[in-house]
C-alpha cells in the first residue's frame, strides 16, 4: 500500500511515461483482449471501415493504460488539481435535490475515467453520495481502491449489501450512483433490448427503485477534451410522478443517452469488457 502511495506523488506526466510503455507492450505485443475489443467495436460500428475500427481500438487502449496512471495519481492528488482536471457541469442539480431532502439516482456508463469522476463528485456534492460497486476479489486491491475512492467522503456500498443499506438510510437525502451498463448475471437478467446493434441484457434496478420510491434520475454525459482532463455533464433523465410512465421508460432513456455518448466519444468507452457474453435464450 505504501509503495502505491509513494508512486502517486510522481507528477502525472511522469506516470504517463510508464503507461506509454505499457500501451506499446499490451496492445502491440501482448495483444491484451484485442479480439474482444475489436469484435465489440465492429458490432457497434458496422458502418465504419476496418481501419477506423483499429483506430478506435488503439485510442481506447491508450485511454485504458492512461487510466492506470490516473488511478494511482488519485491516491494523493490534491482537491485543487482535481478541480483543474475534472469538470462537472450542473452538479448544482444534485445539491438542489439534496437540499430539498430528496434521494436522487445518478446513472452513467463505464467511461474513462470513472474513478476520477467518483472522487470529484464526492468532493463537490456535499459528501452525500452512495456509490454501488462490485467488490474486488483480491483483498489487497479491494483495500487499496477503497482508500482511494473514499478520500473525499461519500460511501461505497457493495451491491450485495445495497438493499439492506438502502432501507436503513431510506430517508437520508443523498445521491445513489449506479454504473447501469454492467452485464447482469444470468439469474439477474430481466430486460433485453437493442444496444449498439446487438440484443443486450440490462439491470433495471435503477428504474424500479426510482418508480417505487419516487426518486428523480439523472444521467452523467462524459467527454475527454485532452489527456488527463475530463468533463462530466449532468442532465435530468426523469422525475416523479411516474404514474403514467410506460414499463422500461427510464432504462430506455438511459440506453439512448448512453448510445449517443458512445457514438460521440467511442475511444473512452470500456470495450475490453465482454459485455455481450450472454445471448438471449441461453
Amino acid at each position: 500500500m505504501f509503495i502505491f502511495k509513494l508512486i502517486s506523488y510522481l507528477p502525472l506526466p511522469v506516470l504517463y511515461l510508464f503507461t506509454d510503455v505499457l500501451y506499446l507492450f499490451g496492445y502491440h505485443i501482448l495483444k491484451y483482449r484485442q479480439k474482444v475489443i475489436i469484435s465489440n467495436i465492429q458490432h457497434a460500428f458496422p458502418e465504419k471501415s476496418p481501419q477506423e475500427h483499429r483506430r478506435i481500438a488503439k485510442k481506447f487502449f491508450r485511454n485504458l493504460t492512461d487510466s492506470f496512471a490516473e488511478i494511482i495519481k488519485a491516491y494523493s492528488m490534491s482537491k485543487e488539481e482535481f478541480d483543474k482536471r475534472v469538470k462537472i457541469n450542473n452538479y448544482s442539480l444534485v445539491n438542489q435535490h439534496i437540499e430539498r431532502a430528496e434521494v436522487l439516482i445518478g446513472m452513467t456508463g463505464h467511461f474513462f475515467n470513472w474513478e476520477w469522476h467518483l472522487l470529484q463528485m464526492m468532493a463537490n456534492i456535499n459528501n452525500r453520495v452512495d456509490v454501488v460497486y462490485t467488490k474486488v476479489n483480491n483483498p489487497f486491491f479491494e483495500k487499496l481502491m477503497m482508500n482511494i475512492r473514499t478520500r473525499f467522503g461519500g460511501q461505497m456500498v457493495e451491491k450485495g449489501a445495497f438493499q439492506r443499506d438502502y432501507l436503513r438510510k431510506r430517508n437520508q437525502p443523498r445521491m445513489i450512483v449506479l454504473a447501469a451498463d454492467q452485464r447482469p448475471g444470468n439469474r439477474d437478467i430481466r430486460y433485453w433490448t437493442g444496444f449498439m446493434n446487438r440484443e443486450t441484457a440490462f439491470f433495471e434496478g435503477g428504474e424500479k427503485l426510482a418508480k417505487r420510491f419516487n426518486h428523480p434520475v439523472l444521467y452523467a454525459h462524459v467527454s475527454k477534451p485532452r489527456r488527463g482532463h475530463y468533463v462530466f455533464s449532468y442532465e435530468m433523465m426523469d422525475a416523479p410522478p411516474y404514474t403514467d410512465q410506460a414499463e422500461h421508460s427510464i432504462t430506455n432513456r438511459f440506453i439512448a443517452l448512453l448510445e449517443n455518448n458512445i457514438r460521440e466519444h467511442p475511444e473512452i468507452y470500456l470495450w475490453s469488457h465482454n459485455r455481450w457474453k450472454w445471448r438471449k435464450g441461453e
